[in-house]
């Protein structure tokens, strides 16, 4: 099931929640692919450890391509790149993304993400869109192809702030644009426990009825170590507390 994990606040984690849970899909035999819609590229980055290097297809030349009429199809899947853990693929992000969105949107191209994963849909069976800060062409074309969307939550006032904007613009977009896309759930990020106000916050929004899922993913330094070495929490240590709490989550969402 194609799954879009969007904040238009930064910062929140996306990128690591992104990664991490479609780390754990490879590790479990799943065929994944992550699809890096940010033109910062840090779930490239998370995954190959650098920039794409020359030549490589991006997720750009997959929006370039659909600019250009040609007798010959290029299919989706050439945009695509093995990363070095089994089962785990790529659409690497690029910074051409921000110099072609608006030629995308004058050409109405919004839906053509949705058509390219109906066809990746039979090569894989986990993936994984990130998303820029933004509701911008790229974050509305993930929520126009998925089916899923997750929402990264940091517990502080301006992410709680943000976040009923947020559920309103996705609302918009399953009424005119995808009526099958489903908020899965709010993931809460960097939690922790002993503190009052992360813990008083998390308790208003399940009052409120809004889709908190658990496990909570704790705040920890090991994560700038996996980042460091571009390796996901499953890979570096899996027995960490952290690594468990992605892991619970992805069964989570496996239901």
């Amino acid at each position: 099931m194609p799954r879009v994990v969007f904040n238009q606040k930064g910062g929140v984690g996306k990128s690591t929640i992104t990664c991490n849970l479609a780390a754990i899909s490879a590790s479990q035999g799943l065929r994944t692919l992550v699809i890096d819609l940010d033109p910062q590229g840090n779930s490239s980055a998370y995954l190959m450890g650098g920039k794409a290097a020359e030549g490589q297809p991006t997720v750009a030349g997959f929006f370039e391509n659909t600019l250009s009429y040609s007798l010959r199809s290029v299919a989706p899947s050439e945009f695509i790149v093995a990363t070095p853990h089994e089962g785990l693929d790529l659409m690497h992000s690029s910074p051409a993304l921000d110099e072609m969105q608006a030629k995308l949107e004058s050409r109405h191209k919004i839906y053509k993400l949705r058509e390219a994963l109906a066809q990746l849909a039979q090569d894989y069976d986990r993936i994984y869109i990130d998303t820029p800060p933004a509701l911008n062409f790229y974050t509305r074309s993930a929520l126009i192809a998925a089916r899923g969307c997750l929402i990264p939550f940091d517990c502080d006032d301006f992410s709680r702030k943000a976040l009923y904007t947020l559920l309103e613009n996705v609302q918009e977009i399953q009424a005119d644009h995808n009526a099958e896309l489903v908020v899965e759930g709010i993931v809460v990020n960097q939690f922790q426990p002993r503190a009052n106000l992360p813990q008083r916050m998390v308790n208003e929004l399940i009052a409120e009825g809004l889709p908190v899922l658990q496990p909570y993913l704790p705040s920890s330094i090991k994560i700038r170590e996996s980042h460091e070495q571009s390796l996901p929490m499953i890979y570096l240590d899996p027995g960490h507390k952290l690594t468990q709490a992605f892991v619970a989550l992805h069964g989570v969402l496996a239901r």
